[in-house]
This record gives structure tokens, C-alpha cells and sequence, in this order.
């Protein structure tokens, strides 16, 4: 029996070593990582994830993405045949945003943030992981890859400027009850994690561990 290729994208700025922790039955499943790569001048999200598919070696491959990598995931499976999508931390459309980033695409809020002073590791950290977590800068200097301006500039418009609005009912969506990027009194129709945070890929891989077997393999 031919193994099912899984292909993991991370969050935000974020490097694949946020997905150390999850483990994969090697006689069922074949892992792959996908890496952010640093986008083009004003390259749209789809132009963008047409490019990563690029990397994808298989047919009908499981896409699994957290955060902004499920955002990324959703629009790479427009440009290739998937087994199945999975969003961890993340949204099914722009419906789903707080109420803070609807408002900051209407008055284009986000383009005054200051990316500079963002490229600080703390910053960084508390930009892509959430607030909660001084204690644990040591940990995301590890899990932060991408600290270049452009990208960054780049992502948090892709992220506000989404323009899904209809939810693909396909995308099977893992969401924890204290996410505080998306949290879940915005979110419909997920599997719900109990105590997960928006980092619960490295706080909760003992339930991904658990379940994403049977999550993947269910039709």
C-alpha cells in the first residue's frame, strides 16, 4: 500500500520546526515540510500559492496548515487536486476575522504598524504566536524563520486583505477554545480543542498526535 503524502506549512514567519513534536505513523503516512519563501513586489496570495505548490511532489496530497500557512494551504488547494485540507489555529474565510482585523482592512490600519520594530525577536514573537508568551522567548527564536521586511509587510496584508468569503465545507478546521489571534466566538463549524491556545501546535501535540490520524483518513 502506497503511503499518504502529508505536507505540513507553518504559521506566520514562522519555520517548520514548529512541527517537531508531531508524529506520524511512518507505515501510513509520508511527511513533507513546506518553507515560506520571500514573495515577489506585490505578488497576490494566489500568484503566491500557485508558487509553493511548486514544491509539492505527489498527487492528492493532505495539506495541513496553522494559521496563516491554513489560510496559504486553502489557496494552494484552488491550483492542485488534494486528498484533503486541515487548518490548525486558523479560518475558513474572512468571515471568521475578530472584529480588530475587519476593521483594520477598512481603514487600512495594518499598513501603519511598524514592520521594523516588529523584526525584533519579542515583537515577532508576540506578532505571530500571540501575547502570552515572555517567558517563552528563548523557545521562538527557534520557531521564527522568516525576518525579512518584505515578507512581512506582504503576509499581514495577505492575512487582512483575504478575499474568501464563502467557506469551503471541505476544509476540516482544528481550533482551540483560547486562541486569542482568531479567537473561537468568531469560528464556525471546527473541531474544537480544549484549552488550545494559538500556539497549540506545540502546547496540544499530544491531542494532534491522537486525532489527526483519523482526522486525515475519514472521508
Amino acid at each position: 500500500m502506497s503511503k499518504i503524502p502529508v505536507y505540513f506549512m507553518p504559521g506566520l514567519a514562522a519555520s517548520p520546526a514548529i512541527f517537531e513534536r508531531i508524529q506520524l505513523d511512518e507505515a501510513v503516512f509520508e511527511v513533507f515540510m513546506l518553507e515560506w519563501e520571500i514573495p515577489f513586489a506585490k505578488e497576490p496570495l494566489s500568484d503566491y500559492a500557485l508558487r509553493i505548490t511548486k514544491n509539492i511532489k505527489h498527487d492528492n496530497p493532505v495539506l495541513i496548515g496553522v494559521s496563516f500557512g491554513g489560510i496559504l494551504v486553502q489557496e494552494m488547494s484552488k491550483h492542485i487536486a488534494t486528498r484533503k485540507v486541515i487548518i490548525i489555529s486558523s479560518v475558513r474565510s474572512n468571515l471568521d476575522f475578530p472584529r480588530r482585523m475587519k476593521i483594520g482592512k477598512t481603514t487600512k490600519a495594518y499598513k501603519l504598524i511598524p514592520m521594523k520594530l516588529i523584526l525584533n525577536i519579542e515583537n515577532l514573537a508576540k506578532f505571530s504566536f500571540g501575547e502570552k508568551i515572555n517567558k517563552r522567548i528563548k523557545l521562538y527564536e527557534k520557531f521564527l524563520a522568516v525576518r525579512d521586511l518584505n515578507y512581512l509587510q506582504w503576509a499581514v496584508e495577505s492575512v487582512i486583505c483575504w478575499d474568501r468569503s464563502e467557506v469551503d465545507e471541505s476544509v476540516v478546521h482544528i481550533h482551540g477554545d483560547l486562541d486569542d489571534v482568531f479567537p473561537i466566538k468568531y469560528i464556525k463549524n471546527c473541531i474544537i480543542v480544549k484549552g488550545g491556545t494559538h500556539i497549540m501546535i506545540l502546547n496540544k501535540y499530544k491531542w494532534l498526535n491522537e486525532n489527526l490520524p483519523s482526522i486525515i483518513l475519514e472521508d
